[in-house]
């Protein structure tokens, strides 16, 4: 399926480094400037999480719990996003989405991959910076044991 609106070379250019960004801060453990790319009423959702985190607060709180028992087991963890759809709206919003392989290299290793997920979000731009105001993260190996998350992209 086509999108209408065609991506410019500078907008997936743009897009492309905001996540390059925004996955290097989780990695990090910079939980502030990863949840700062949040819109301040955005909406986490994960088929990995009990229930939907709303509000930049609490994708904060939340991210703060995930990054502080990722960062203590000694493992680097690495985001790797790859095959990435985007597809801007009538309306000004953009809708991306990607997979993110989850690579994990113990101490003297060997890295193997931890998972893989699909990543949709809707952007928005405010202020003149990208923003992600809705995410939707689903598990693959999750996929049979909890309830699908239905696709942003779904138009039903």
């Amino acid at each position: 399926m086509t999108s209408a609106l065609q991506v410019s070379p500078e907008l997936h250019a743009e897009i492309a480094s905001f996540y390059a960004r925004h996955m290097r801060a989780m990695d990090e453990g910079r939980v502030e400037d990863w949840t700062g790319d949040f819109t301040d009423d955005g909406v986490f959702i994960t088929n990995a999480g009990p229930a939907p985190q709303i509000g930049r607060a609490a994708i904060t709180a939340g991210a703060g719990v995930a990054a502080a028992n990722l960062l203590s087991d000694n493992v680097l963890r690495r985001h790797c996003l790859t095959t990435l759809d985007i597809r801007p709206q009538p309306d000004g919003t953009i809708l991306a989405s990607s997979y993110a392989i989850i690579v994990r290299t113990p101490p003297g290793g060997p890295t193997a991959v931890e998972f893989l997920c699909t990543c949709e979000d809707e952007l928005v731009r405010q202020d003149g910076q990208l923003l992600i105001r809705h995410r939707r993260v689903q598990r693959d190996d999750l996929v049979f044991a909890t309830p699908t998350i239905r696709p942003l992209h779904d138009s039903a």
